[in-house]
């Protein structure tokens, strides 16, 4: 294994960046492709975390005095310098989690987009106001910063999803902390440089790096009033419990299992397009993948062999080379577990009509799965019930829409799921009765775009108010109403009256 670099990463507190000054301990930062170290990470302490909050804290009152179309221009010039290195942000997010470069400049454009929903902040964070409620009594709602944010993020989207929560807490004139992942904490610190660069006052951003220490001390400090978080479903269900019991305003995002239902009126050409590169876009690690798909009738018999030649065609490798259409998974212990679960599908009598597991392609040392897929799934097995997160899609048979329907349906899960169909009365159906947040329409991964809200359902999100669009400004501002009436005639001739 070649070591290039064993540069120790710093932290962001007050507006400079810090060396960890409580860590237990360093990890190897990996490029998955290769296995080559990119850096070290301090796993950061509570007293570090304390520090964080404490800057915050102390930024809060400074920050939400500034004006929100003060807020909003430097949000603007954060656009600005974030377009101007996309480039770098790409290359990182590839180098340290291991997706293709097409998939990762198209990370860092939701990422800025992200930016460019949290410049309307002037118009978004307007409360409302109606006059004489009673005989001269006025109501007005306003909305003020919840306080101090904190977001905990997962290491398959590095740009982006730190970004579906720092622009709008900050428009709304709070103060943050981000805890990135240890395992791609590269593509944040460039992301800081640039915010470093706009001046905003010490203490409003603040990045703490670290593992689990520092995520329990985020749960349970006194001087955080909010957290975000997006992870598996297991440690959001803890996260949101510890939080809220905490006092703590939360929004907890778990995993998925996704499907996509393909109707026999299916455009296959295109269809076959939307199921590759929602189940072995990013290889497979996020949780929008469609991991399951449903076939009604006989649109198994038109799909399933078009499905596997252009799957199998797909070239396995590093991420950088431009000939590569799925990257490595982001790490050997998640290959091995990966290849686990295609063990299991077959076990519990799946058969495998693409086997990934010896994917030719890419470095020895980097930790590669090829697109797998396993046909003859039923919906009891334990590949169509959880979350694989890697290149890995399960085919199940029903017979009606009705009975696809009640297997969507059958999971615990509710993140997005998405019909392919020419009919319009199935999509009217479908999008009606089925019980997932997010729906696509001949559409394979169904993520919305940064004015719409991350809507998850189920076990795939806990709490009242999702991530990005209007719920961000919900979620990262508090309510206050006024109630009102004045004495004086409004003359100003100094005379009083009081209503009898």
């Amino acid at each position: 294994m070649a070591v290039t670099a064993t540069r120790l990463l710093d932290n962001y507190i007050d507006g400079e960046w810090t060396p960890a000054q409580a860590a237990t301990g360093e990890l190897d930062v990996s490029n998955p492709a290769n296995g080559e170290v990119l850096a070290r990470v301090p796993l950061s302490g509570s007293a570090d975390l304390d520090a964080a909050v404490r800057a915050a804290r102390e930024a809060l009152l400074e920050w939400r005095s500034v004006s929100t179309i003060g807020r909003a221009r430097k949000l603007f010039e954060l656009r600005e310098r974030l377009v101007a290195r996309q480039d770098d942000l790409a290359r990182s997010v590839t180098t340290e989690m291991g997706k293709t470069l097409v998939d990762a400049r198209a990370e860092v454009a939701r990422m800025i987009e992200m930016v460019e929903a949290a410049c309307a902040i002037p118009t978004t964070m307007q409360g409302r106001i109606l006059e004489d409620v009673s005989r001269n009594i006025d109501a007005e709602t306003i909305r003020q910063p919840v306080g101090v944010c904190a977001a905990i993020v997962p290491f398959n989207f590095p740009a982006m999803v730190p970004f579906w929560f720092l622009p709008f807490a900050i428009a709304c004139g709070n103060t943050f902390v981000l805890k990135p992942s240890e395992q791609v904490p590269l593509t944040q610190q460039i992301a800081f440089e640039e915010l470093h660069a706009l001046g905003l006052p010490p203490g409003v951003v603040n990045l703490v790096n670290g593992g689990r220490e520092v995520v329990e001390s985020i749960l349970d400090h006194p001087g955080i009033d909010a957290v975000s978080f997006v992870g598996s479903a297991p440690v959001a269900r803890i996260v949101y419990e510890r939080s809220a019991k905490a006092g703590k305003r939360v929004q907890a995002l778990g995993g998925a299992k996704n499907h996509m239902v393909v109707m026999p009126d299916a455009v296959i050409d295109k269809t076959v397009e939307g199921i590759i590169g929602s189940a072995f876009g990013a290889a497979g690690q996020r949780c929008m993948a469609g991991s399951v798909v449903v076939t009604v009738g006989d649109a198994h018999e038109q799909l399933v062999g078009p499905l596997v030649e252009a799957s199998r065609a797909l070239q396995v490798g590093d991420g950088l080379d431009d000939g590569s259409d799925v990257g490595p998974v982001i790490s050997c212990a998640a290959r091995d577990r990966i290849r686990e679960w295609i063990e299991r599908g077959e076990a519990e009598g799946a058969r495998l009509v693409l086997d990934g597991r010896a994917a030719e392609g890419g470095d020895p040392e980097g930790s590669f799965v090829g697109p797998t897929i396993l046909d003859g799934v039923t919906p009891e097995m334990a590949i169509a019930q959880e979350e694989v997160f890697g290149p890995v899609l399960s085919v199940i048979s029903a017979a009606t829409l009705d009975e696809a329907i009640g297997i969507v349906n059958g999971s615990r899960f509710g993140n997005g799921t998405s019909i392919f169909t020419e009919s319009g009365a199935s999509v009217r159906r479908y999008r009606h009765e089925v019980q997932a947040g997010m729906i696509g329409v001949n559409i394979g991964v169904a993520a919305p775009v940064a004015f719409f809200p991350f809507s998850g359902w189920k076990d795939s999100f806990l709490g009242d108010l999702h991530a990005h669009g209007t719920d961000a400004v919900e979620f990262f501002t508090r309510k206050k109403t006024v109630t009102s009436r004045w004495f004086s005639s409004g003359q100003g001739s100094g005379t009083y009256f009081v209503e009898r």
